[in-house]
């Protein structure tokens, strides 16, 4: 049962309603932190996503919405909440904190910061929940979260909106695992064996298996109905906007396979992108490999194919031609992302078996060292729901859902080989003229 707690100044739960004294009196803490709505503040209530902006949450009128709003502390505490915001009318709302609740009332003739109770906060993540109290009313809008104590308050949350920070802090960190390729020699295909765990396929997740330095192959989950494997080169001119870029700088495409859509695409870079959709499931291992040949004439080709580990049929997925590029397959490396901000409060994690080489020389060489790193919004601790490295047997990457036991960036991992050399018959593989 969660505890109710009666403070006398902040607001009661009674047969009559009382009217609390949520006036925070002038220098009544020494401390004070506000954790901004627009970028650490979600629900699950669908029909209301749009009603978190970057100025706060906007005026609501029913009780069945929860607004929760996250926060991570260095130290366990006792602080009074703050709720500053704008409304017409006086109504009850419900602050949640763990088991504890409180009820008070906020009084729309003060735009000021008004107190909403007391709470005991633990080391690490919690979760704020704010909802309306009085039924179906004209609940005020939010547009403030605040930590209010004796002591300095000391933690992570996005706190500024520099650069859409609000937008990539509420998507959460991207994660990335870099690995060591082998020296001495060129890399033509890049094999991996990647599995989601079941319940980790979150709507909005893309899960990228091989990556090379002009672009990435993997699974994303598009919607509860629709899931794509996803293949895209960058161009070498730089721009986000496909429309941009000059002709002979254009990606060319080469082949496709059945079903493959394939386009361009902008806004984190440009380039040529396909995607097949295909109902990929959590729980199955799937196979990834990604073949880049120089094509002698100052270019390069890169192909993609996909499969169920367990099938003997790869499907191709395409094949593209960058221009201005002589090179073979380099950087490889794997990333894990949310690309659906309001759903950046869950969480995803992706499993990779030992990644595995085919050298210029005709010979598999296993990759098993991986470097963790993380994005601007992992590197300045505005969050800290990330993960990668080793477990159980597997190289892994894991972000969102607010959890606490972060792996600190820039750590290097090692892992056995742990599946067996590629069995592909690369003559086999469909053609691409």
């Amino acid at each position: 049962m969660k505890q109710i707690l009666l403070l006398g100044a902040f607001f009661v739960l009674s047969c009559a309603a009382q009217e609390a004294d949520t006036e925070v009196p002038e220098n009544a803490y020494s401390h004070q932190i506000e954790i901004p709505i627009g970028g650490n503040t979600f629900t699950a209530n669908q029909g209301y996503q749009d009603y978190i902006t970057p100025s706060g949450i906007q005026p609501w009128n029913t009780p069945d919405v929860v607004w929760d709003t996250y926060v991570y502390l260095e130290q366990e505490g006792t602080y009074t909440i703050g709720i500053k915001g704008l409304g017409n009318t006086r109504v009850a709302l419900l602050l949640e904190v763990g088991n504890q609740e409180v009820a008070f009332e906020f009084n729309p003739e003060k735009y000021e910061v008004q107190a909403g109770g007391k709470f005991n906060f633990p080391k690490g993540y919690s979760k704020i929940s704010l909802k309306g109290n009085s039924g179906n009313a004209n609940y005020p809008g939010i547009s403030g979260i605040y930590l209010m104590g004796n002591e300095e308050i000391n933690g992570s949350w996005v706190k500024d909106n520099e650069d859409s920070r609000f937008y990539w802090g509420r998507r959460g960190p991207s994660v990335h695992l870099s690995f060591t390729p082998p020296v001495e020699t060129d890399i033509q295909y890049y094999y991996t064996e990647m599995l989601i765990p079941e319940g980790e396929d979150v709507v909005g997740s893309y899960f990228m298996a091989n990556g090379f330095a002009e672009g990435y192959f993997g699974i994303q989950v598009n919607s509860e109905t629709e899931r794509r494997v996803l293949f895209s080169v960058w161009s070498p001119f730089s721009t986000d906007d496909p429309n941009a870029i000059p002709e002979e700088y254009k990606i060319q495409l080469l082949a496709k396979g059945a079903d493959v859509y394939t386009g361009e695409f902008g806004n984190e870079g440009a380039g040529g992108q396909s995607y097949l959709v295909y109902p990929w499931q959590s729980g199955t291992t799937y196979a990834f490999l990604t073949e880049a040949k120089p094509d002698g004439a100052g270019n390069t080709r890169y192909t993609s194919y996909f499969k169920a580990r367990e099938s003997e049929t790869w499907q191709l997925i395409a094949s593209f031609l960058r221009p201005h590029t002589n090179t073979w397959y380099t950087r490889p490396h794997a990333f894990l992302e949310n690309f659906i901000d309001h759903n950046g409060y869950l969480g995803r994690r992706v499993m990779y078996q030992t990644p595995w080489v085919y050298t210029t020389s005709g010979e598999w060489m296993p990759l098993t060292t991986a470097r963790f790193t993380t994005d601007d919004i992992g590197r300045r601790g505005y969050r800290k729901d990330l993960g990668g490295g080793v477990a159980n047997g597997a190289f892994y990457l894991r972000n969102g859902g607010f959890f606490n036991g972060e792996v600190v960036p820039n750590q290097g991992f090692d892992l056995n080989v742990n599946n067996t050399m590629p069995d592909i018959n690369l003559e086999s593989l469909p053609k691409v003229e």
